[in-house]
């Protein structure tokens, strides 16, 4: 139905970077294009200390005893952790009340049983709880979760001999808040132990096409996952590595691309909240979780009359019957557009 509006769809359903590759980035891949051999699983020196210095600035970690691992973007690695750590059947993983679909996906894969977060209070002395995801700022709510619970998280984890893996991607795009990571001392005590942090260049970097990401945090979690994945053929790209390298250093642009996303969400909000949607949330991260107080698919179908596609809340739980989600990575033009056809 949005794709029949007149003057196109505006397509708010996905956060999918429109913006372009900066150049600096693209020069560099280009530069490593002659890549005749396999590339290092564990990634170059280059890239492995771009990433420390990146983690220690962004994240406040310290770069002794950091474990840190590049990974084909962060999804495959979301998708494949619990079996990459061995969970299978009869183990349970917990993931947040509303979430991105796939790390449930990924608990399937392992064949393990999926717990959502809301239930934890309830686990008793049967359920063997080996991970725990965490996602902060999240997807698709844009909620940020405090230190203080971020750290009630690691140590419940600790005490029962489980990791915590914590889904960091919209880590640098916060508005109302300042996300944490668990990686910060705060959270973690100044201990790796049982913590992995999770990143991703697709939305600092515009470099969603290049399936660029890593895994930082326990160093022995980190070796092991670098074994498997070795034998997998779990490897980023020699020409990618390089250009990761580049953009892990470079802030400008990342700066840069961030006060486009902030614009964009300020003229999003207004216009939901003229039309009498109510954004929950949305602190932080690529999205605006709205609600006009009726069954998703209701607000779906509204919009999607006006010509604009939005996510249903129900892809991401139960508790998301009432919600849909909007992305901020339309272009400039259609996001100003936005507010004329919802007026």
């Amino acid at each position: 139905m949005a794709a029949a509006h007149p003057d196109g769809m505006i397509n708010l359903s996905m956060g999918t970077p429109v913006d372009p590759v900066p150049q600096v980035i693209r020069q560099a891949l280009a530069d490593a294009s002659d890549s005749p051999g396999y590339p290092l699983t564990a990634g170059t020196p280059a890239l492995r200390d771009a990433i420390t210095g990146w983690v220690s600035r962004a994240c406040g970690a310290a770069p002794d005893g950091l474990g840190v691992l590049p990974t084909i973007g962060s999804k495959e690695l979301v998708a494949w952790l619990p079996t990459l750590l061995g969970v299978g059947p009869g183990d349970t993983v917990v993931v947040p009340s509303i979430a991105y679909p796939t790390y449930a996906d990924g608990v399937r894969l392992a064949g393990a049983t999926t717990m959502r977060s809301d239930s934890l209070t309830a686990v008793g002395p049967t359920p063997r709880v080996r991970l725990i995801w965490v996602n902060s700022p999240g997807n698709p709510t844009g909620r940020v979760l405090p230190a203080a619970h971020l750290r009630k998280v690691v140590d419940w984890a600790r005490e029962r001999g489980a990791v915590v893996a914590s889904d960091e991607c919209y880590l640098p795009l916060g508005w109302d808040a300042e996300p944490v990571s668990v990686l910060s001392p705060e959270v973690c005590g100044g201990s790796y132990d049982s913590v992995l942090a999770v990143h991703s260049l697709s939305k600092r970097s515009n470099l969603a096409g290049y399936r660029a990401g890593f895994v930082a945090g326990d160093p022995a979690l980190v070796a092991e996952l670098l074994k498997i994945r070795k034998h997998a053929g779990m490897i980023v790209p020699a020409p990618v590595q390089a250009a990761m390298a580049v953009a892990l250093r470079d802030e400008r642009h990342a700066d840069e691309q961030k006060e486009r996303y902030r614009a964009r969400r300020t003229a999003l909000r207004a216009a939901f909240t003229d039309a009498g949607f109510t954004v929950e949330h949305s602190e932080a991260g690529l999205y605006l979780w709205l609600t006009r107080g009726e069954d998703c698919w209701d607000t779906v179908d509204w919009l999607a009359r006006r010509g604009i596609l939005v996510a249903a809340g129900a892809f991401y739980g139960p508790g998301g019957q009432q919600y849909v989600r909007a992305a901020l990575t339309e272009s400039d033009e259609r996001i100003a557009a936005v507010a004329a056809r919802l007026s």
